[in-house]
């Protein structure tokens, strides 16, 4: 698989601000298999060293202070808010699947008690994080994807440009720490979510409110919704970064732009499982249980 970023990052993102936005790859697609190789690893690494230069210039913007408050909080409605519906279906029908399967097997082996304390253990560490980050990559990693790729296509960034106004400033860190703002916070309602599903099918299986409670109450502990929010915050900002990336690499008009929609649900996905395994290992070794 060759992966491509797009000219037209190049060629939008000119800015003279000292906090540029990097230069994008080209295009390394290629018939010969063995160049074709290479260039496609060249093109991976360019690709990782320009996100790790966008996400610097994007932390010292937003350390200085460049980022509108106004700005800032219409991101945070549209990234946060906008996704809130698609968390709460996705997490409550997860966690009433997961509850239908462990509560009939505790009635019948006898491990009611542990339920509950199973079911939140699994979502403040693991389920609700990434369940809220694929939920937030599908609907508000593709919208900012699909908006800046439109403004890049037609010329907007150009035009900012032109105006002396930053797009790092004006479309990328926003967008950045918005998504990092309000992921913790989608994590912390699919917990509760996915911990109310499970409750109603576990009590439809013999399993009483009082016993999953308490359940919870003994197994789970304060660290466990630290780890949760820690990979909610990482997450949030993978997607974010990625997304306006993908979004600042369309060309080709209305074609790139689905296409550098779709390239930005498959990468925010791809990071968050790759970035769970990796802070899950670092969690448990630092001092997780």
């Amino acid at each position: 698989m060759t992966f491509t970023m797009r000219s037209g990052y190049t060629d939008a993102m000119q800015s003279e601000s000292p906090h540029d936005i990097p230069a994008a790859v080209k295009d390394h697609s290629t018939s010969d298999s063995g160049v074709g190789f290479f260039e496609a690893l060249s093109g991976i690494l360019e690709a990782v060293g320009d996100s790790a230069i966008l996400a610097w210039n994007t932390l010292i913007t937003v350390l200085q202070g460049g980022i509108s408050p106004r700005d800032l909080l219409a991101q945070m409605s549209a990234i946060g808010a906008d996704s809130m519906f698609v968390v709460l279906i996705v997490t409550t029908s997860t966690g009433a699947v997961f509850a239908l399967y462990a509560a009939r097997q505790a009635m019948q082996f006898g491990f009611a008690q542990f339920v509950g304390g199973g079911i939140a253990y699994t979502f403040f560490n693991e389920l609700g994080p990434v369940l809220g980050g694929v939920a937030l990559a599908a609907r508000s990693g593709a919208a900012i994807a699909a908006e800046i790729g439109s403004m890049v296509v037609t010329e907007q960034v150009d035009a900012l440009r032109a105006m002396a106004v930053s797009p790092l400033r004006y479309l990328v860190a926003p967008r950045v720490l918005a998504a990092l703002i309000m992921m913790p916070l989608l994590a912390i309602i699919s917990d509760v979510c996915g911990l109310i599903g499970s409750m109603f099918t576990s009590r439809m299986n013999g399993v009483t409110p009082s016993v999953y409670w308490e359940s919870v109450r003994t197994m789970c502990h304060v660290s466990d919704v630290r780890n949760g929010l820690v990979k909610a915050c990482v997450f949030g900002f993978l997607i974010g970064l990625s997304a306006c990336m993908q979004g600042l690499s369309t060309e080709g008009g209305a074609t790139g732009v689905g296409k550098a929609t779709t390239r930005s649900v498959v990468m925010c996905v791809v990071l968050i499982f790759i970035a769970d395994v990796i802070i899950a290992r670092l969690l448990t070794g630092v001092g997780g249980h």
